[in-house]
């Protein structure tokens, strides 16, 4: 077991590495660049910084010099011969050879494009540009880099025995929750932790600790290099960036309509069983299932990602019913800001109604609320999203207005195109 806290006080002499690997990222990803490599390949477009937390000067916080150092860093790796075996020889989701050759070729070739850093104000403008397929793979670590480079801004000022006293209590705090989900007799749960994280030693600690504690509760994690490292599941399907871009390709407002249909027509020539989930809210989860397609009620599950997640899992389960089909065959993964109070609510709300499964973010990798000083450590809302395709911006709605992105007028024609109503604005936390 690694001592995180002494090496964090060594962090000063720089001996890790924040991406070590790339595949130091989710597994989604990797799933989704290869139906993209199959797909769009020829696709250009742009990802951006956007932190949404804005109380947070990340360029007060973080040297530019060593977020160039760290970033530079990852723009020199490529895939080990040991990740290249994993990936073309392992099982995922009971299937082998998930990764097709031509793909795997390209892969291991790769190294990843530049990037574009600026200091703006307090916040770092921070963008990606050129072919999908490559400058898709940025979003994870750029996530990571940032996330843990302001950890270590503050990190950086406490002591050595300080240090150890913050990890024992980290550690306290994440077993009592494991504690507590381990009484869930039917509870499943995945680390879905690796953008938001702390760090990487604390996120491989936290998935260990989920390991011993839930048992075989503890379904396996996003991340494929501790998923390899620890010989566990690698999980994960598809994410909203797949509509985003083949939305914003739409040449007009019934193409524009069935874009979110294409992306799945793809994405079920690719796959099948528990790769077949649906992630509906992009526009909407009402408006998307309402039109859908009578193949896609025949898919093994949604999440929910986004709004009210009771509320999500009511619309699936009556949508399900329309169509004719068992919601209790189904299964519903819960995705959005979730921590143990949440999970343990709607375990027992749908526990018996549908297969319930949970992907546990930033509130098990990040939790140090309340640990630091200032609270300086707490999590907060950063991400890195498509904003551009082929010079078309991207639109995305959610069912939280507060997620909603994208140019005003190009938001306003989303909501006539896909007939959102009124919302429900959230708090985005995490």
């Amino acid at each position: 077991m690694v001592d995180i806290a002494t090496r964090v006080w060594n962090h000063k002499w720089k001996i890790d590495p924040i991406v070590r690997s790339l595949i130091d990222t989710d597994f989604y990803k990797l799933l989704m660049c290869q139906s993209i490599f199959r797909n769009k390949p020829e696709t250009e477009v742009t990802f951006s910084l956007i932190n949404r937390s804005s109380h947070v000067p990340m360029a007060k916080l973080i040297d530019e010099g060593e977020l160039r150092e760290q970033l530079d860093h990852i723009r020199s790796l490529s895939l080990t011969r040991g990740e290249s075996t994993w990936l073309r020889g392992n099982t995922f989701y009971g299937k082998r050879q998930m990764f097709r050759p031509d793909f795997m070729e390209w892969f291991e070739n790769l190294r990843l494009p530049d990037y574009h850093l600026e200091r703006r104000g307090d916040q770092y403008e921070l963008t990606f540009e050129g072919s999908w397929p490559e400058v898709m793979l940025w979003e994870i670590p750029a996530l990571a880099v940032l996330m843990e480079l302001r950890g270590r801004a503050v990190l950086n000022k406490m002591g050595r025995f300080e240090l150890q006293v913050l990890y024992a209590r980290a550690m306290t705090k994440l077993w009592e929750k494991i504690d507590r989900l381990r009484d869930l007799d039917t509870v499943r749960v995945a680390d879905f932790g690796t953008r938001r994280r702390h760090s990487f030693l604390w996120q491989d600690w936290a998935v260990q600790a989920m390991g011993e504690g839930l048992r075989e509760k503890f379904v396996g994690t996003s991340n494929c290099l501790i998923a390899k490292n620890r010989d566990l599941e690698a999980i994960g399907t598809n994410a909203h960036e797949l509509p985003m871009v083949y939305s914003a390709l739409a040449k007009d407002d019934a193409a524009l309509a069935q874009a979110p249909y294409d992306v799945l027509s793809d994405w079920h020539e690719e796959h099948d069983g528990n790769l077949r989930i649906i992630l509906p809210d992009t526009y909407g989860t009402k408006g998307f299932l309402e039109n859908a397609p009578d193949w896609l009620a025949g898919w093994t599950g949604i999440r929910v990602d986004s709004g009210d997640p009771a509320a999500g899992a009511e619309i699936a389960i009556d949508w399900w019913k329309s169509r004719g089909e068992d919601p209790q065959e189904k299964l519903i993964i819960f995705s959005d800001g979730l921590d143990t109070d949440k999970i343990i609510e709607l375990h027992q709300q749908f526990r018996g109604r549908v297969k319930v499964s949970f992907g546990w973010g930033t509130m098990l990798t990040n939790d140090f609320k309340g640990l630091a000083p200032d609270d300086a450590l707490a999590p907060f809302s950063l991400v890195c999203k498509a904003i551009k395709a082929n010079g078309r911006p991207t639109v995305k709605l959610s069912d939280n207005p507060n997620k909603a992105m994208g140019p005003e007028a190009e938001i306003a024609r989303y909501k006539r195109v896909f007939d959102v109503g009124a919302q429900s604005a959230l708090e985005v936390l995490v």
